[in-house]
């Protein structure tokens, strides 16, 4: 019988490596899973909106990258930038993310609740699993 296999949050996991490589390169804006209470000029939400286990050892969560801006060329920059950032996240922190695939390009979205200028586009993460622990 084969151990089970636990993955790792996938939201957490690009969340983490976005937001370290977004203070990296000078952006320094809100990186979560929700919109902001106070909403800043700036931020990037992350959903998990689906995905699937492949094999045994490896999760595949498809996420959406919604990025906003205080203009829709801010919004548009954000996502380019995101855009980027991830799909040089492979490798990243002892390959626990091990490929990038784009399964929605950005498309321009304002926020219905707001009119916020939006910015959203949709990957798929390949996650490595480790066997659990015996209990």
């Amino acid at each position: 019988m084969a151990a089970p296999v636990g993955f790792p949050d996938g939201v957490a996991v690009v969340r983490a490596y976005l937001r370290e490589q977004l203070v990296a390169r000078g952006t320094d804006v809100p990186v979560g899973t929700r919109v902001p209470e106070q909403r800043p000029p700036r931020f990037v939400r992350l959903e998990r909106v689906g995905g699937m286990r492949v094999d045994l050892v490896t999760d595949r969560p498809r996420i959406d990258v919604q990025c906003w801006g205080d203009s829709e060329e801010s919004a548009h920059d954000l996502a380019q930038l995101a855009r980027a950032l991830l799909f040089a996240m492979p490798g990243w922190r002892g390959a626990v993310a091990y490929s990038v695939a784009e399964v929605g390009g950005p498309n321009t979205l304002p926020d219905p609740a707001s009119g916020q200028p939006r910015v959203v586009f949709a990957v798929e993460v390949s996650l490595r699993g480790r066997a659990l622990d015996a209990p």
